[in-house]
């Protein structure tokens, strides 16, 4: 795999998802020759244009060597396309990844736990984001539940990074992929 700082152009085909049926989000899968270019196979920061509107999203792994990016309506509306059209996208890794979004539940839970929460301060935002990623893909409801203790526990206990999870998605059954599109 290469990677680039070059900006990566490619066109690529806006699709619905099946589900949720009342998706208000759209999805597009990057060119295996665009995804290549890319740091890592896993979730990757990206800025750039989408259809000549700026944005910066993290970019998801497809699970097969690839990855798939979530289009927002208010992105999709501002650049004035729809599900179905092609769309141009010039993108380039972000210099300095962002602080993850932490889920009220996690942040309660760290707060809670002193030694974890120290722990957590002191790790990268890609760290972090890999944390997030393991609690929150559990499917059932019960399972975040245990493994947000669970990562306290960890934290607690000195460890510094989420459980085994292929981060590219292509060696797990996990959640890790582009959704199905709608017909």
């Amino acid at each position: 795999m290469s990677t680039s700082t070059a900006p990566i152009r490619f066109t690529a085909t806006l699709r619905r998802p099946a589900e949720p049926k009342v998706a208000t989000w759209t999805f597009l899968v990057l060119p295996q020759a665009a995804s290549a270019k890319l740091p890592a196979r896993g979730m990757t920061t990206v800025e750039g244009t989408f259809a000549g509107q700026p944005f910066q999203a993290t970019l998801e792994p497809d699970g097969v060597g690839s990855h798939w990016l979530k289009v927002e309506k208010a992105l999709r509306t501002a650049a004035g396309v729809a599900a179905g059209d092609q769309v141009e996208l010039v993108i380039a890794p972000v210099a300095e990844e962002p602080e993850p979004v932490v889920p009220p539940d996690i942040r309660k839970a760290l707060t809670a736990a002193p030694e974890a929460k120290a722990v957590w301060s002191s790790l990268t935002p890609v760290a972090r984001r890999d944390w997030i990623h393991w609690i929150t893909s559990g499917k059932k409801a019960e399972t975040r539940v245990k493994r947000v203790a669970t990562a306290c526990d960890m934290l607690a206990s000195g460890k510094r990074r989420a459980c085994c999870f292929d981060r590219s998605g292509m060696y797990s059954k996990g959640n890790m992929g582009a959704p199905v599109a709608a017909e």
